[in-house]
This record gives C-alpha cells, sequence and structure tokens, in this order.
C-alpha cells in the first residue's frame, strides 16, 4: 500500500527513467523493513525523485531482501554490500553518542518537525558527522513521538510498568526504561510481533506507525502516550560514498539536492501521515488508551532528568561542543517548526 503523497513522485520518476534507460546508472536498496513500510516507500520516492532531477540517469534496485540484520546495516553500507539504507543508530550500543540529543524525552508531536530539526543540527555539528565517517549521509531524522503499548493492562503511572517486560530499540529509550524502572530488552523492531504474540514480552516502546506497521495492533491491547512523546528514535539515511564519488556530475548534483533537509523533511512527513493511521488501525482494533496526565509526565520528567547529565558528559567526550545547549537548541528549532 503506497503512500498517497509519493505516488507523483514515483510515477515522475519512472516516467523520466524510462526514456533514458541507456545512460543509466543503478543504485541497489536495502530495506530491512517491510515493502509497505514508510522507510522502504521514502527510500524507493527519494530515488526516483533523484531520477527526475537527474533527466533519468539513475534508477533503483530495491533488492528482495535486507542485505544485514539491521544491527549491521551501517557496516553494510559503508562496505559497499548495499548502495542506500538507512539504520538506528541505537542497535550499536556505544558506537554513536552525538546522535542520542535526539531522542530525549518530550521533545515534540510531529516526525517532520524533530526530523528537520535534527538535520540542521547535525549540519552545523562536527562531532555528529564524525561518528557517520564512512558513509555519505543522506540524513538523519526520527520516527514520530513513542509510547508505550502491552498487552495486560492500562498504564496510568510509573507503578503500573512493574512486572511488565518490554522490547525497546536500544539508544536512550533504554535509559529511559531503566530510569521508569521497565524490565526491558533490547531487541530490534521486526522482532516485536514474535515476542509479544508469543508472550516472551507484554510489550514494546513504538510510535504509533509502528505498532501497525509490524502487525501487532490486534495483539497489544493497551497504549499510553505522551506530550510530546515519551521518547523518539534517531535513524541515519546513508549511502556507501565510493558509491556517491563514482556518480557523473549531474546525478550527484541530483543526490546533493535531495539530500539534508529535503530527504529529513520528506522522510518525517511520511511518518506523521503514517502515525496517524496507524492510531486509527488501533482505535478499530480496541486498543484502549490512556493520555498520560500532568503527574505521570512529571515523575518520568524526574526519573530521566540525570540522562542529560550523563549523556552530556559522553557527547563531550566524542567531542561534542556545550551538548546541553544543543539539545536546548533542538528543541527551540522543535517548537518553532511545529
Amino acid at each position: 500500500m503506497r503512500i498517497p503523497f509519493l505516488r507523483p513522485l514515483l510515477l515522475a520518476g519512472l516516467t523520466a527513467a524510462a526514456g533514458h534507460a541507456s545512460a543509466q546508472v543503478t543504485l541497489t536498496i536495502s530495506s530491512w523493513v517491510p515493502p509497505t513500510h514508510i522507510l522502504t516507500e521514502v527510500q524507493k520516492a527519494w530515488c526516483e525523485e533523484v531520477a527526475q532531477k537527474a533527466a533519468g540517469k539513475v534508477r533503483c534496485n530495491l533488492l528482495p531482501r535486507a542485505v544485514a540484520a539491521p544491527p549491521g546495516t551501517f557496516d553494510a553500507v559503508r562496505n559497499g554490500l548495499a548502495d542506500v539504507s538507512f539504520t538506528v543508530h541505537g542497535y550499536t550500543p556505544g558506537r554513536f553518542v552525538t546522535t542520542q540529543v535526539a531522542e530525549m524525552p518530550f521533545l515534540g508531536d510531529s516526525a517532520e518537525a524533530t526530523s528537520v530539526a535534527f538535520q540542521r543540527l547535525y549540519e552545523r555539528t562536527p562531532a555528529m558527522q564524525e561518528e557517520h565517517k564512512g558513509v555519505k549521509v543522506i540524513a538523519v531524522f526520527t520516527h514520530g513521538p513513542g509510547g508505550v503499548f502491552n498487552t495486560k493492562r492500562a498504564i496510568a503511572n510509573v507503578d503500573d510498568l512493574s512486572g511488565l517486560k518490554f522490547r525497546v530499540g536500544g539508544g536512550i529509550v533504554n535509559e529511559i526504561s531503566k530510569a521508569m524502572g521497565i524490565n526491558a530488552t533490547l531487541k530490534p523492531s521486526t522482532e516485536s510481533y514474535e515476542l509479544l504474540s508469543t508472550g516472551v514480552m507484554d510489550g514494546t516502546l513504538f510510535p504509533p506507525e509502528s505498532v501497525e506497521a509490524f502487525k501487532i495492533d490486534k495483539v497489544v491491547r493497551h497504549g499510553t502516550t505522551f506530550p510530546g512523546g515519551l521518547y523518539n528514535t534517531s535513524f541515519v539515511f546513508m549511502m556507501n560514498e565510493a558509491a556517491y564519488n563514482a556518480l557523473p556530475p549531474d546525478v550527484k548534483k541530483a543526490v546533493d539536492e535531495m539530500s539534508g533537509e529535503p530527504a529529513a523533511r520528506m522522510i518525517g512527513r511520511g511518518w506523521d501521515q503514517v502515525d496517524r493511521r496507524g492510531m486509527a488501525a488501533m482505535q478499530a482494533a480496541g486498543v484502549q488508551f490512556v493520555k498520560a496526565d500532568a503527574a505521570f509526565v512529571e515523575a518520568v520528567r524526574q526519573r530521566t532528568a540525570p540522562l542529560v547529565d550523563g549523556w552530556a558528559k559522553a557527547a563531550e567526550a566524542k567531542g561534542m561542543k556545550d551538548p546541553k545547549q544543543a539539545l536546548a537548541d533542538l528543541r527551540a528549532e522543535i517548537k518553532k517548526l511545529q
């Protein structure tokens, strides 16, 4: 099922490609999420937009299966197993530290706003760029505001989390979970259905989109949402550096024009759309929702406040200048964009 706003890009790109097949560069795309997932759809739409800008001189070949498991995707792209892909920073603990700035609690209610603000911060932060050395970064981005979903009971305060087992994706969300006393296990999102449907886990921390995308909307029974999101997950959309450097000048120009903020905005806008669809799917499936009240939010804020100090110290060690100011700037930028 294609996301409606992506269709014009796909059709325009395909039309351009058809008329210039003889001079095409082919880029291989790897995706470890389902074909209908927003991240697969956006990768295809991004490539077709590049093709349109480059007068059809580039096309993408979406591989039938991922070239690596999610945690290995960054290295797979760096090493040339695929030309284009994405990964979650937190799937490789300790490797990406500065990017955790975009994963803190209560940042914003829109994936588009957080993604664009995150990309702007990335562009002016050398330490963040250094952590991605070895690949051509097309964009950094986040998913929509994360919430708590489970199969057992309503979660209206921190104490309600006691005794439940949750899947988390790594990064700051792992630390947030510990601070809230959650019994959390680091697992990729692609394993969520098996973990919850078999009872190995009781719940997961997800944006609404992922509940539908990974087909657990009929497994979970309860959801708790937070103003600004309990957390975000940070991602990188990237290209093999050698493949990028080998592109003809006009194709490279098209890639550059579709890198940075345009790509971050495209992904974020698409994610917001499927978040809304995910919420509708859960409501149709009878999932019972709780909106975290002021007391719950404040309890989370107090418990997670020390995480900022710990992160800032680790980010400084990675060469990031004034991490706390960077976080404040990110919050201000998101607020302005929303």
